[in-house]
């Protein structure tokens, strides 16, 4: 379905705004919580029979892609540093797994970067090994890693799908060799190409690849003629990120030039277009940036309405609690965000004192989480049931977000939504702009607490 948007509500909406991997966003967490409320976190989920997601953060990279603003650390290749840093995790690990004081279940396993394949294959079997001698791996369930396709031979991927993983995610971000040059991530198609044979070989139930838009030097043609290149690989998921410029946040960022960045109505077209591009070929939207075939099961997930987002944005939820491990890593429990310190010095200093690292996080109000229910039921669903809030919360939607009324009937009026009396649906045009919709809920925002400049919505 072709998607035409006027001028007007493209310069209307393209502001500043959170992707919402979190509500509250990370930048009204403070450093109230602390050790001690994490170990009460911890100790509570002691005491009942909740499950588990973890995710595992593994900072290193070889070489620095401009264009990333993630928590990462660049290190030449060398074992050495692996072993320091897993020492210190493995620290980690036991320190949570004893205050939780159970031999938890987890339904799902992540490692994220950074690049977790630094690592070599002993490495990476000394912590997936770490790991399940502290917790209780569900080898049913979704167990992934991100894999830089430069840095993996056969063997390692051999060596990772023997331990357990059964879904990979490869960053490709662009194939057009201009592009590559310019952020410093060069990766011919015929490497990618390889990497994902060896995946099916292998047997991996998952292959999804990272795309972004919006990078310098990307048109429509030549951004198109990625996505073709790409669907000829056929991964079964794809992650369609718009390129978060935040050099304010990430200097290498300063080193593209402007005027060779896709902005505004080509970027937005370059996302329409690939858009369409895989939609005719048989994959499925799924909610604001990915899509799917029909056979994976993010597709099952957001056909039935069981869609969720976290820090690694569209995801399942097969579990009820999340903890993050490694440097800078982020956790959900019992209504509370846990953030590691960011700096990998300090993070080594606390667990070598034998204190956990949390720099910071929120414990959420009775506010906060229903404006994350809501955030999170039109980014994952497009759809927003009145009834089940008040169901959910035992008050009325249209009186508990009567300030909000206004910016809903002007998403109305610009055919970003329909109302009702019973539901709020996005519409196609909304889906484009979901970030905006979810806008009028952010309580944080509209206050400017704890504000700070975010990526731009289009």
């Amino acid at each position: 379905m072709s998607l035409a948007i006027d001028k007007h509500t493209l310069q209307k909406y393209d502001v500043a705004g959170p992707r919402y991997t979190s509500y509250p966003t990370a930048p009204t967490w403070n450093a109230g919580v602390n050790q001690a409320i994490y170990i009460d976190k911890l100790t509570r989920l002691g005491g009942n029979e909740k499950t588990l997601s973890l995710y595992i953060h593994l900072p290193f990279c070889e070489s620095l892609c401009y264009f990333c603003a993630c928590n990462k650390v660049i290190r030449a290749n060398d074992p050495k540093i692996g072993d320091e840093y897993l020492e210190y995790l493995f620290k980690e690990i036991e320190m949570v797994s004893a205050a939780i004081g159970k031999f938890k279940k987890v339904k799902q396993l992540h490692w994220g970067g950074g690049t977790p394949t630094y690592l070599n294959e002993e490495q990476s079997t000394w912590l997936f090994k770490k790991l399940a001698s502290h917790f209780d791996i569900d080898h049913e369930g979704e167990i992934a890693i991100e894999i830089d396709p430069r840095t993996v031979t056969y063997n390692k991927l051999k060596v990772l799908r023997e331990l357990g993983f059964n879904r990979i995610s490869l960053g490709v971000q662009d194939f057009d060799a201009k592009v590559q040059d310019d952020i410093n991530r060069v990766q011919p198609y015929e490497q990618v190409a390889e990497v994902n044979r060896w995946c099916r070989e292998l047997g991996f139930a998952s292959v999804n690849f990272d795309l972004i838009y919006g990078l310098p030097y990307q048109t429509r043609e030549t951004f198109s003629a990625t996505v073709k290149q790409v669907l000829a690989l056929r991964p079964d998921r794809i992650a369609l990120y718009s390129f978060a410029y935040v050099p304010w946040l990430s200097k290498p960022q300063n080193k593209f030039n402007l005027e060779a960045i896709a902005l505004h109505d080509e970027k937005l077209d370059i996302f329409i277009r690939s858009r369409e591009q895989l939609l005719t070929a048989g994959y499925q939207a799924i909610a604001m940036d990915h899509f799917a075939l029909s056979s994976d099961d993010m597709a099952k997930a957001f056909n039935k309405g069981k869609l969720h987002r976290n820090f690694m944005g569209y995801t399942l939820k097969p579990a009820d609690e999340f903890i993050g491990l490694g440097v800078s890593a982020i956790g959900f429990l019992e209504n509370t965000f846990v953030q590691n310190t960011k700096i990998l010095p300090e993070y080594y200093e606390m667990l070598k004192n034998a204190q956990l690292p949390v720099e910071r996080g929120m414990i959420l109000c009775d506010d906060d989480l229903r404006r994350q229910w809501v955030i999170n039921k039109l980014m994952c669903s497009f759809y927003l049931d009145k009834n089940e809030f008040k169901t959910t919360f035992g008050v009325t939607f249209d009186a508990y977000f009567d300030v909000e009324k206004e910016h809903l009937l002007q998403c109305q009026e610009d055919e970003l939504i329909d109302l009702s009396e019973g539901a709020i649906v996005v519409t196609e045009l909304g889906k484009i702009f979901i970030r905006n919709v979810c806008m009028g809920f952010d309580a944080y925002l509209r206050k400017k607490e704890g504000h700070k400049r975010f990526s731009r919505t289009v």
